[in-house]
Parts: structure tokens; C-alpha cells; sequence
């Protein structure tokens, strides 16, 4: 018979509002111990142990709902400073590619960023926040490798197809352009708690600094910057 791993009892207690609770397993948060990865993977194998005689159920199952899936799936088409933007699926391909044409739909389809491309060799990969510049020459854009929410902006020279040699860690992975076409504002997420509480500006090709705007120390609300309608 097949026994399920234990996790050790560490005594943690927390004392809120004048009152006391124990988590025995509060240590279990700590995603980078190598004592809590080697019981997640003992969970893991435990579990594929458990279920070894439905591998051929769940994989009839995964098939059934592949199948119905329209897998070259593509948004609803929007226009927006000269350019209908959508994003689209390839058949097979898992990630999606975001795509542009200049002025009519019958014109020639620009890529802004084939995700299925930039994904390769990495076990998890998300896009997020992709803006455009007012002059249509440049895009920043959120990077997450971790399933963790915190991402990394880059920016990509849509004339070119070069991604420039400067990035901004640790944001909420939106930024938005300011008029001048130099600057984007955009938020610092708090690694504990994961809340946006910082906005920063930010001009590419010039110092790589940031300069903070506005700080929300309220832990109750998180902070945002983008666009008015009227920009």
C-alpha cells in the first residue's frame, strides 16, 4: 500500500485582534526551502502513484475537450490609432500571437509577438499588459516565468523587430506611454504581499532609472496608472 506523504508540524502563532491561532504548517510558504520543494514532489509522485490506472481515462478525457476546442481561434478585431489589433491561435500551439494591420483588414498582418516563440525552454510563460506607443513605432509589454504575477516589462521596436537591451523587474506588468513617446508610468509590485504599491516613471534610452511618483503605504489598496478616455 501506497502512503501519502506527512508534512513535519512546525508550531507558527499568530496573534490578531486579541486572539491566538496556530498554523502547524505556515513553514509550507517558503517556495524557495528545498525541504518544502521535496515534499511538493513527494505529493506529486504520490498522487501520479494513486492515479496510475486512469492514465488511459484522462487521456481519452484530454482529447475529448482538445477536440472541442476551435483551436485557431481569433479575437474580435479593434481599431485604435490607425490599427485593427487582435490576437490569434495557431492549431497545436498553446500560446497565442498578437497580431496588427494597418488601417483595413485586407492589409498585410504585422506580428507584434508570437508567444509560442518566446515561450520555448521555459516551463511557464505569460504575456501581460501590452501597450503601444502613441506614434504606433513601440510596444512595452509583461513578462512572467514563474506563475507568480510579478513581471518583467520590456519594450520592442516595432520598425525593427529588435527588443531593446532594457527591462523593469518587479511590476505589475502594465505601463502605459506618456505623449512625449520617451516615458511610461507604470506599478511596483510588493514582493511579500504582491499588492501594486508604487508607481514609478520610467524614460527608455536614457539612464535606466526610475523615478517614483506616487507611494500607496494604505495596505488596504493597491495602485494603478493608466489613460484617461481622453488621454
Amino acid at each position: 500500500m501506497i502512503r501519502p506523504p506527512e508534512a513535519k508540524k512546525i508550531r507558527k502563532e499568530f496573534t490578531d485582534h486579541g486572539n491566538m491561532r496556530i498554523d502547524n504548517y505556515y513553514w509550507l510558504n517558503e517556495r524557495n526551502n528545498p525541504e518544502v520543494i521535496n515534499y511538493l514532489n513527494a505529493e506529486n509522485d504520490y498522487t501520479s502513484a494513486i492515479m496510475k490506472d486512469t492514465d488511459r481515462l484522462q487521456g481519452k478525457l484530454y482529447d475529448e475537450i482538445i477536440g472541442r476546442i476551435k483551436q485557431t481561434d481569433m479575437s474580435v478585431p479593434y481599431l485604435l490609432n490607425g490599427y485593427f489589433y487582435y490576437v490569434r491561435y495557431e492549431e497545436g500551439k498553446e500560446y497565442p500571437v498578437y497580431c496588427r494591420k494597418k488601417e483595413s483588414l485586407t492589409n498585410a498582418e504585422e506580428i507584434l509577438l508570437n508567444v509560442n516563440e518566446m515561450a520555448t525552454g521555459h516551463e511557464y510563460f505569460e504575456i501581460s499588459g501590452i501597450t503601444v506607443r502613441p506614434d504606433n513605432k513601440m510596444i512595452a509589454y509583461g513578462v512572467d516565468k514563474l506563475s507568480r504575477r510579478i513581471y518583467t516589462i520590456f519594450f520592442k521596436n516595432l520598425e525593427t523587430g529588435e527588443t531593446l537591451d532594457e527591462s523593469i523587474t518587479r511590476t505589475s506588468g502594465n505601463a502605459d506611454w506618456a505623449n512625449d513617446n520617451k516615458t511610461v508610468f507604470y506599478a511596483s509590485k510588493d514582493t511579500e504581499t504582491l499588492r501594486p504599491d508604487k508607481i514609478y516613471r520610467y524614460r527608455i534610452l536614457e539612464n535606466k532609472i526610475s523615478e517614483l511618483v506616487y507611494e500607496e503605504k494604505d495596505d488596504t489598496f493597491s495602485s494603478y496608472v493608466y489613460k484617461s478616455r481622453s488621454k
